[in-house]
């Protein structure tokens, strides 16, 4: 039988390569916690619990393989239907696969056992939502949405955590996040819907939500305005409502791609809900966690698609004959296949490197505010490790998010030109590949809104902290030291056309913003690939091919930073030409 985990040799050279015991250590206090009923099967110690992980992540990569991923064609031409009561009824085959997934217990990834859950770091949770991004790119919108158990565990009281999250860990409901509004997009400071309360002190919500991923979820957590006299986002509060009579979809999206996710357009007719945490904090901590987390994700399913664009690439390339041998020897389509590898791994090493930070910054924090080490100095170490990891957060989260996303979509695109006309053609996947692919740069906030995000990092004092910690790192052998001295070379120049960006106002920095991440993420990622190639043959020469071809690059962007040109905003009108009228 195939399976997405096992036959995935970086996924499991990762597992391997990434310090599993260290983040299980940290992530399970120590493994000091008396044991009663609800904890009988947690890990003894590091090893048990790393071999926990590899059997969870088996578990997933058999039911991706095997049950999920021959329905998602069926899924993809049929979709979901909008019945006339205003619920949504999911395709058999999406239902079937939430079916499967809660009796394979993965759809408590990361919630505590003490709910049921499986109490995974981030990490092994990342991984999952790649192998079943992999299988079907739009079930991980569903899989995916366990951060909504995540967040209610965070944040809600107790009462709220044992009502919904024993369901979450049983695969009994699925949630939903409902940011968006009409007229609130990536500004959710604009929020408008109204959250009020009755007679009663009953929480009730007024207005719609568009563009809600799986909006006819049990679960949906919606951000309101709390506070009317409050017009940015100290007005907002978080609270959670249930479908009914006064929560109905009223449009349900025909889409380019992941069709087996419902996106929905959902009315609140005064329905009723419960407040999470406190009032006002719905956006400024509440959701900001919540889509930081999300961001992640969407790397993840980005390297699921990917993958998955790749393989039928790579099968087809090795197999189609062409002017009497296969087209994997033509140079053109050898440099196209190569390319898509060496990005995908490349990719990976950001987006795992970022949830190792981010199991890490969790387990400092969970420590501190749970059980705080008795000696003072400690906790003082501790709390300063907990700064330096979510300003780190801060920078490889975005990061990721927009890389990762940007890749799928080239992988995707040339995997498809790699098959010529039978690519465009629905016989083969890749055009579903492609079309599920492009979403992953708009989604949880556009690729433009993570680059702004990022390059706060990257000009802050955040990049040029972490490249010195990498570069640390000695090596034996004379190549990967040149390469290293490449990408010291890089960072240098990147320090000084951060110097000279800087000097040119915030406006300037986002217009050159992409150029700087892009060159940040190569001084990164290239570190993290030598890291990778220490006694793996193969590992160099992916480190080398990403190292020299992306240095090029940096240097080009960079050298365009730094001419001070303003031209699309000064002269925006003359370039972009008049206002198109309606056709």
């Amino acid at each position: 039988m195939a399976n997405f985990f096992e036959d995935n040799d970086d996924l499991l050279f990762l597992f391997d390569h990434l310090d599993l015991r260290a983040i299980a250590q940290e992530h399970e206090m120590g493994f000091g916690a008396a044991r009663d009923a609800t904890t009988a099967h947690a890990p003894l110690d590091a090893e048990d619990a790393v071999d926990n992980y590899r059997r969870i992540l088996s578990i997933t990569g058999d039911v991706a393989a095997n049950s999920i991923a021959p329905r998602a064609a069926e899924i993809d031409a049929e979709g979901n239907t909008l019945e006339d009561d205003g619920t949504v009824t999911l395709h058999p085959g999406v239902r079937k696969n939430l079916q499967v997934l809660g009796q394979a217990d993965l759809m408590g990834f990361t919630l505590p056992y003490r709910y049921g859950g499986l109490n995974c770091p981030n990490v092994i949770y990342s991984m999952a939502i790649e192998i079943v991004s992999r299988a079907d790119t739009s079930l991980m919108n569903l899989f995916g949405l366990q951060g909504i158990g995540e967040t209610i565990n965070a944040f809600a009281d107790d009462a709220i955590k044992d009502e919904f999250l024993p369901r979450f860990a049983r695969g009994e409901v699925t949630g939903a996040m409902a940011l968006t509004e009409p007229d609130a997009g990536s500004d959710l400071q604009a929020v408008g819907l109204r959250a009020w309360q009755d007679d009663d002190g009953q929480w009730r919500l007024t207005g719609v939500k568009r563009f809600i991923t799986n909006g006819c979820g049990d679960v949906v957590l919606t951000l309101a305005r709390s506070e009317p006299d409050i017009k940015d986002g100290r007005g907002l509060s978080l609270l959670l409502a249930e479908p009914g009579p006064r929560l109905k979809v009223r449009h349900l999206e025909k889409k380019l791609g992941i069709h087996g996710s419902p996106t929905c357009e959902i009315v609140y007719d005064d329905t009723p809900a419960k407040l999470i945490g406190e009032r006002q904090m719905g956006l400024v901590r509440y959701v900001m966690s919540l889509m930081n987390g999300a961001r992640l994700g969407i790397a993840c399913q980005s390297l699921g698609v990917a993958e998955a664009a790749f393989r039928v690439a790579r099968r087809y390339a090795h197999t189609r004959m062409q002017f009497g041998v296969a087209i994997e020897k033509l140079p053109a389509v050898a440099d196209m296949v190569t390319g898509m590898k060496v990005a995908i791994e490349a990719t990976r090493a950001l987006v795992y490197e970022t949830s190792r930070v981010c199991d890490l910054e969790n387990s400092t924090l969970r420590i501190l505010e749970t059980c705080p080490p008795d000696d003072a100095d400690e906790v003082k170490r501790r709390k300063q490790r907990a700064r330096v990891l979510k300003r780190r957060n801060g920078l490889l989260t975005p990061m990721s998010k927009y890389f990762a996303s940007e890749m799928c979509v080239r992988v995707a695109n040339d995997a498809l030109q790699v098959l010529g006309g039978s690519g465009y053609m629905k016989d083969y996947s890749v055009e579903r590949h492609l079309r599920d692919a492009r979403i992953t740069t708009i989604y949880e906030g556009t690729s433009q809104m993570q680059v702004v995000a990022a390059v706060r990092g990257v000009c802050g004092g955040a990049f040029e902290k972490l490249v010195t910690e990498l570069e640390e790192r000695e090596y034996l052998d004379g190549a990967l030291n040149g390469l290293k001295q490449g990408l010291g070379e890089g960072k240098d120049r990147i320090l000084e056309a951060i110097a000279f960006v800087k000097s040119k106002g915030p406006d300037y920095m986002d217009l050159h913003g992409r150029r700087l991440v892009d060159s940040a993420a190569t001084v990164i990622i290239g570190h993290l690939l030598l890291q990778q190639a220490t006694g793996n043959e193969r590992k160099r020469l992916v480190a080398k091919r990403f190292i020299e071809c992306n240095l090029a690059t940096l240097y080009r962007d960079l050298n365009l930073a730094c001419t001070g040109d303003v031209t699309p905003l000064e002269s925006f009108e003359m370039l972009a030409g008049p206002v198109p009228g309606l056709a």
